[in-house]
C-alpha cells in the first residue's frame, strides 16, 4: 500500500460519513497522465493545497488591501494574513466535525486569489467598468483555471474550485468543507477588522454593542471561540450553520462595523482615489497592444475588456500605483 492509499484508508476510518473523501473526488478538469497516482505521496486535496500555496497569485496577496488601504503599520491585516486566519478557523471547524481538513485548507488558501488591489473599493470600481461586472469569488476560480502558470492554470479538483466559487454568497458549496469556508471567512474578517480598527484608534472594545458582548464575549479571542463553537454545535448531517443567539449577535456586530468602520470617512478617505486609478488603468489596457503577451492572447480568445480586467485585478496595491504613475505621471528630465 502506498502512502497516498494509506492516507485515503485512514480518511475512511476517521472522517465523518458526510466528509468529502479524497478517493471519491469528482476529479480535475484535465487528466494528469504525467503524475501517476500510484507513485504519489499526496491525496488529491493535499496536492491542490500545495499548488495553491506555491502559486504566484498567493504570494501577491501579501501586498493587497484587506480593509485599510496601504497601511504603514506592520500589524494591520493584508489579504494574505486574512487568508491564513480563514484557513486556521476553517480547519478548526473541520477537525471538530471530522471533515476533510486538506480540502478545507486548500479551499481557504485559494478563496481570495482573484481579489483586486485596494480591497472592496477596487472590486467595486472594476465591477462598474466591466460589461459583465466583477465578482472576486468568480475571478478566484478564473485565476486557478486560466491565469496561473502562464495560462495553463493549476488544474484543481472540482471540490476545491466549487468551494472557492461558493464562499461568499448565493449557491452553497457541494461539500460540507466548502460550506465551512463561508462561515470561516465571515468569522475571520469580522474579528480581525475589529482588531485593526482598535489598532487604528477608531474603536475601543467598550464600544461594542452590549448584546454582542453579552452573547459573544468581551475580546477577540472570546468572540472567535464562541462563534466557532456555535458553528460546530449547530452543524452536521450535511448542514453547516450557526446558533440563533450567536447569529443574531453576529448580524448586529456586522451592522455596527458597517457604520463604524466600513463607512468611516477618516479610514476610507483615500479610497475615493481608487476608482480614478482603476478606470485610468482600464482605459490604457483596453488597448490590446498595451497588455502583456498572456493577456493579449486572452483578449483575442475572450475580449479585450476581460483581458484588461484579468490583468488589473491581479495587481497588488503597490504595483497598480506604480503602473499608474509610470503611465500618467510625467517623469523628471535627466538631461
Amino acid at each position: 500500500m502506498t502512502v497516498r492509499e494509506e492516507s485515503e484508508r485512514l480518511e475512511e476510518m476517521i472522517l465523518s460519513p458526510f466528509a468529502a473523501f479524497s478517493k471519491n473526488s469528482r476529479g480535475r478538469v484535465l487528466p494528469e497522465k504525467d503524475i501517476p497516482p500510484e507513485n504519489d505521496l499526496r491525496t488529491v486535496y493535499q496536492r491542490d493545497r500545495d499548488r495553491l500555496i506555491h502559486c504566484k497569485s498567493f504570494r501577491r496577496l501579501k501586498h493587497k488591501t484587506q480593509v485599510f488601504l496601504s497601511p504603514e503599520g506592520d500589524h494591520y491585516r493584508t489579504r494574505l494574513t486574512h487568508t491564513l486566519e480563514v484557513s486556521q478557523i476553517a480547519r478548526t471547524i473541520a477537525k471538530a466535525l471530522r471533515l476533510n481538513e486538506d480540502l478545507t485548507e486548500a479551499a481557504a488558501l485559494g478563496h481570495d486569489l482573484g481579489h483586486t488591489p485596494f480591497g472592496h473599493a477596487g472590486e467595486r470600481a472594476l465591477s462598474s467598468i466591466l460589461p459583465s461586472g466583477f465578482r472576486h469569488y468568480e475571478q478566484s476560480v478564473r485565476v486557478v483555471d486560466k491565469l496561473e502558470k502562464d495560462g495553463r492554470g493549476l488544474n484543481l479538483t472540482h471540490e476545491v474550485r466549487d468551494a472557492i466559487r461558493c464562499h461568499t454568497s448565493g449557491t452553497e458549496a457541494d461539500t460540507m468543507e466548502g460550506k465551512i469556508l463561508r462561515w470561516a471567512d465571515k468569522i475571520a474578517y469580522m474579528n480581525h477588522d475589529i482588531d485593526d480598527a482598535i489598532r487604528a484608534g477608531m474603536l475601543r472594545e467598550d464600544d461594542m454593542p452590549d448584546r454582542v458582548k453579552k452573547r459573544l464575549g468581551n475580546s477577540k479571542t472570546e468572540r472567535i471561540t464562541t462563534l466557532i463553537s456555535s458553528v460546530v454545535g449547530n452543524s452536521g448531517s450535511g448542514i453547516v450553520g450557526m446558533g440563533k443567539n450567536e447569529r443574531e449577535a453576529f448580524d448586529e456586530l456586522h451592522a455596527f462595523l458597517y457604520e463604524a468602520v466600513y463607512l468611516n470617512d477618516y479610514a476610507k478617505s483615500e479610497e475615493k482615489k481608487v476608482p480614478y486609478i482603476i478606470e485610468s488603468l482600464f482605459r490604457y489596457f483596453r488597448k490590446p497592444d498595451n497588455l502583456p503577451s498572456l493577456f493579449r492572447m486572452i483578449a483575442e480568445k475572450d475580449s479585450v475588456e476581460t483581458a484588461a480586467g484579468d490583468y488589473i485585478s491581479g495587481m497588488t496595491d503597490h504595483y497598480a500605483i506604480e503602473v499608474f504613475r509610470d503611465i500618467y505621471i510625467p517623469k523628471a528630465w535627466n538631461g
